[in-house]
């Protein structure tokens, strides 16, 4: 059961997410008051609570400490794995043209697919083995689009090729000092506003894809309706004194257990998506109990199961998504309309399922949820931080990895033909070729 299907808790909280309240602190002080409540009811003293917890102290301290030791040990080991490996900064100059469809970068996403599936226990508690994210972004400093991709150090040759292998004109300039480093961590003179994008319901239901908008049929490229466009055209209409940077964060997903480095053992999406084909099914059915009976399903559903099915095949990525924006001057240049614009560059995709804005650095009810002003700022600190480690630390349940496939991925994130007609995004000005092998060579005069 989901906390958020139990009577009254709830329903507060529902309430208090809806309105982006961060309902933490009121959820405590109404748990304390309802315990205090409660004992004081059937009159057990506040000393009789206090000396029961200390007399049971052995059993719930080891636990607890436990339980603690085991994320903090987890968390350290991993970065270390990471730090060990390295990663590499690429910059994606686009070719002068991109006739393929985006089912081209989805082989690229398929190729760096890497569970990283430890053989033993040592690999996984003493070497910290665990896949690596990688994040593909799009970076726009004053309408000037650059696009980037970093990657584990391990995996840079392999991305490399299978990128060169699908688009044969583009060109990949390993960046030595990142873009990120111009910022400040603690944002002294800048207005900075995040906003972490996400599906909107569970990791089962697609998105919209490239197949759906049937691209995969190579249609003209004055035809394409590619939906990476809108999001282009906002990213190049910025003004000078700003930045929008747009990071897609993923990670192959794999099962969960203690192998793996959790204690609890999950396995992976693949049994919730056929529970969802099984739910939708079922619900077509005249009389579920009924032998041979068969399915009575609408169109959009059956649409709706072959999308699913179409996504089981394919390789699944933990996927989330931020959005950062900047003004490098003062709040006199800072475009609050630009944040409607940014929900709607991403409504293209939606489908049975879509990306929305699943929080951001800022309240709704600033007296509730940041009564004195400094957790704002600190989480303004802390996300410019995690940013340029290319990290990700969920500050809600709702801004979570949801599962994306590489097909899905490939739809938000592919090399768009000339259909873009943006002229600040960056292309290879030429295209390149070696001279020919059989060229007569001979000695020059004197």
């Amino acid at each position: 059961m989901k906390i958020d299907d139990v009577p009254v808790v709830g329903w507060i909280m529902g309430l208090f997410g809806g309105e982006d309240i961060d309902y933490g602190v009121p959820v405590v002080l109404i748990g304390i008051a309802f315990l205090i409540f409660s004992l004081g009811y059937i009159g057990v003293s506040q000393s009789q609570v206090f000396t029961f917890l200390v007399a049971i102290a052995p059993i719930w301290l080891p636990l607890l400490t436990f339980l603690v030791f085991f994320q903090v040990y987890t968390m350290m080991i991993g970065k270390k794995f990471a730090l060990k490996t390295g990663r590499v900064i690429y910059e994606v100059i686009l070719p002068p043209e991109v006739f393929k469809s985006p089912q081209a970068m989805e082989y690229v996403f398929t190729q760096i697919y890497q569970k990283a599936n430890p053989d033993n226990l040592m690999e996984t508690y003493l070497d910290g083995k665990r896949p690596l994210p990688l994040t593909f972004e799009l970076v726009s400093r004053g309408g000037d689009i650059h696009l980037y991709v970093t990657i584990p150090g391990k995996n840079a040759q392999g991305f490399s090729d299978a990128i060169y292998a699908q688009y044969p004109g583009v060109e990949l300039r390993e960046v030595d000092l990142d873009y990120t480093a111009e910022i400040p961590n603690n944002l002294k003179g800048i207005s900075f506003m995040s906003f972490h994008i996400a599906k909107k319901k569970d990791g089962e239901l697609p998105i919209n894809t490239y197949v759906d908008m049937q691209m995969d049929k190579l249609p003209k490229e004055e035809e394409k309706v590619d939906p990476m466009t809108p999001m282009l055209e906002v990213l190049a209409g910025i003004e000078p004194e700003q930045q929008m940077w747009v990071q897609f964060h993923c990670k192959a997903h794999r099962e969960k257990g203690f192998k793996m480095g959790q204690l609890q053992t999950k396995g992976t999406w693949e049994k919730k998506a056929q529970a969802k084909i099984d739910e939708i099914m079922n619900n077509g059915l005249d009389d579920p109990n009924e032998p041979g009976a068969y399915p009575r399903i609408t169109p959009g559903q059956r649409s709706l199961v072959e999308s699913i099915e179409r996504n089981m095949s394919k390789s699944p990525f933990e996927f989330a998504c931020r959005i950062v924006y900047l003004s490098t001057k003062n709040d006199h240049h800072y475009d609050g309309s630009l944040f409607a614009r940014m929900s709607r560059m991403i409504a293209a995709f939606d489908g049975a399922n879509g990306l929305g804005i699943r929080w951001r650095t800022d309240y709704n009810y600033k007296f509730l949820s940041d009564p004195f002003g400094k957790k704002i700022p600190a989480l303004k600190k802390a996300e410019i931080k995690e940013y340029k480690k290319r990290a990700l630390y969920p500050k809600a349940g709702s801004m979570g990895y949801k599962i994306m496939t590489a097909e899905e991925m490939a739809t938000i994130f592919h090399l768009p033909g000339t259909v873009a007609m943006t002229p600040t995004l960056h292309r290879v000005t030429s295209a390149r070729a070696e001279a020919p092998s059989n060229l007569p060579i001979g000695d020059l005069p004197r």
